[in-house]
């Protein structure tokens, strides 16, 4: 995982990043259960690529929905899942495993 991705371990330090950012947040949300734990492997890497396709223009946060409860009942979330957040407000959600170019595909009609 790129070292631009942010791993907030609570969701107080989630609130955090979000509030310092200064740029749109792209949230991708993951979980660690049996199911889960595949898709959001395979998306680490695509999120990793986002995160330095965008860097600068793009903040990116990877949070676990077990650690970060708050804010997946906040932005109604599985795993794996995307909100991308201008100034706090959602402006776009996709949910499931996305290829590299359906997240860029995603963040650019709305960046």
């Amino acid at each position: 995982m790129a070292k631009r991705v942010h791993r907030p371990r609570e969701d107080a330090e989630f609130d955090f990043i979000l509030g310092m950012s200064g740029v749109p947040v792209l949230a991708y949300f993951t979980g660690t259960w049996p199911k889960a734990i595949e898709p959001c492997r395979a998306m680490d890497l695509v999120v990793g690529g986002v995160a330095d396709d965008y860097s600068g223009r793009l903040t990116v946060v990877r949070a676990d929905i077990t650690r970060c409860p708050a804010a997946t009942e906040r932005y109604g979330t599985g795993a794996p899942s995307y909100v991308l957040l201008k100034d706090g407000e959602t402006v776009a959600q996709g949910t499931g495993p996305m290829t590299h170019a359906e997240v860029r595909g995603l963040l650019d009609s709305h960046l």
